[in-house]
């Protein structure tokens, strides 16, 4: 008689160590996903604003963005609810060419980021400079979809996605931290991926 191993399942498949613990690969989908409703943003009259503890406070239409230095993020991408998207393109402007426009007083430590709707996220300084987020207003070549925050998006790659706020409008560099929307709500202050930062407290 020959004994019979229960529960063998083959061989394991190796986890992709681009996945943060507790993420999925999504593969080719990108799902949509939003805390209030998906406004009509003219791409012609948008514009957006980087203020505050800044030297020089200065707005922006997609058109004048657009002859800055253009800058491209490869990579991937992290949502809170556990799904992840591997290899995906961006293309937009570096965060740190409108830094340096503006020029950063040395008091500033924290940004906040502001929706056409309304919606705020808040970010250490240090999380959007020294090429870690971009101002993005195309997805592989094409041009940021409504649902996805067009015309124009913040992307902050190595943050849950909700710190990469849609549709955004203004940028204000502050002395002091702001918890937005999602921060008063539960989540956590930073929300890095690989540290599972998901709510207050992780």
């Amino acid at each position: 008689m020959v004994a019979t191993t229960r529960g063998f399942l083959g061989r394991r498949r190796e986890r992709d160590p681009r996945l943060p613990p507790g993420q999925y690969d999504v593969g080719a989908g990108w799902p949509v996903l939003t805390a209030e409703a998906t406004p009509r943003v003219d791409a012609d009259r948008w514009s957006v604003t980087v203020d505050g503890l800044v030297d020089k406070p200065t707005t922006w239409t997609l058109r004048e963005l657009r002859l800055l230095p253009p800058s491209v993020y490869a990579g991937d991408i992290h949502c809170v609810t556990t799904w992840s998207k591997l290899d995906t393109n961006f293309t937009g402007i570096s965060f740190d060419t409108l830094l340096d426009a503006v020029g950063v007083k040395p008091e500033a430590t924290f940004v906040v980021e502001t929706s056409t709707t309304g919606y705020t996220t808040n970010l250490p300084l240090d999380d959007v400079r020294g090429g870690k987020a971009w101002l993005v207003w195309e997805h592989e070549g094409k041009p940021l979809t409504r649902d996805h925050g067009g015309p124009v998006r913040m992307l902050v790659p190595h943050l849950y996605f909700w710190k990469s706020a849609k549709w955004i409008e203004r940028i204000t560099l502050l002395d002091h931290d702001e918890p937005g929307f999602w921060e008063v709500n539960g989540y956590h202050e930073r929300g890095d991926p690989w540290r599972e930062q998901r709510f207050d407290g992780d």
